[in-house]
């Protein structure tokens, strides 16, 4: 039944848990938003940004803001070269404000800050297109798009960060981070509990129970990811690099 089976199965992990010792190495990644790895990528794409013409609009271009892991789009604003400049090398987006008649960086008041990862120029040169890691919600009026568009998509990351505050934190309520003291051996006893779990689950019909116990995995795997010092990122670059 399906008590026997759990238990032999969670037998056999806990035995290759112990037989195998899994070494923990790399120093923390540091902190930021942005972090070292994308500021350098960063960097280097800006080298290549094509030059934007400004004389269209009266100096100004419009900038689609871009969430750069959900690819959900979050606002319009317009730039003019001072903006743009200073988006650059704040890291912050910053817009050319019409009503105010001045440079304007999202956030400023809010907090709500735009945090820069990439920037690309339409094939006319006279739109741009910013992927951003949003801080807080986008739009004035509480919601993440200014566009109404709430989804669940891309929440694996929102969930990333929280478990990478959690720790940073070292919240002793926490169980996330009194997981991750614990060390990478039992963190990853843990995901093949939970990967047992799921399998038990998708023998039977309980549609419920199954993507609760793929919720459990999934939240368990983020944790193994950070004791590896590997981001979500990391593995979906392998995956897309293989779907080539």
């Amino acid at each position: 039944n399906k008590d026997s089976a759990r238990a032999v199965l969670q037998t056999v992990c806990c035995e290759a848990s112990r037989n195998y010792e899994i070494s923990f190495a790399g120093a923390t990644r540091a902190s930021g938003l942005l972090g070292v790895n994308s500021a350098k990528q960063l960097s280097k794409k800006n080298q290549h940004i094509m030059k934007i013409d400004f004389s269209k609009h009266d100096g100004l271009v419009p900038a689609i803001i871009q969430h750069a892991q959900t690819d959900q789009v979050l606002m319009l604003g317009y730039m003019n070269q001072e903006a743009l400049d200073k988006t650059k090398s704040e890291g912050k987006v910053t817009f050319f404000s019409r009503s105010k008649n001045r440079l304007w960086t999202k956030g400023e008041t809010s907090g709500n800050y735009l945090f820069l990862k990439e920037i690309a120029v339409d094939c006319d040169n006279d739109t741009l297109l910013i992927k951003v890691l949003p801080q807080g919600p986008t739009c004035h009026t509480g919601s993440t798009s200014c566009f109404k568009e709430e989804t669940a998509k891309g929440f694996l990351y929102k969930l990333e960060n929280t478990i990478e505050q959690r720790i940073a934190d070292d919240d002793s309520k926490s169980y996330t981070n009194s997981l991750f003291k614990r060390g990478v051996n039992k963190v990853a006893q843990k995901v093949g509990e939970e990967a047992i779990e799921l399998v038990i689950e998708s023998k039977d019909n309980n549609l419920e129970l199954f993507k609760n116990e793929a919720a459990d995995l999934l939240y368990h795997f983020l944790i193994l990811l950070k004791t590896k010092d590997v981001k979500l990122e990391d593995v979906e670059e392998v995956l897309e690099e293989r779907s080539m």
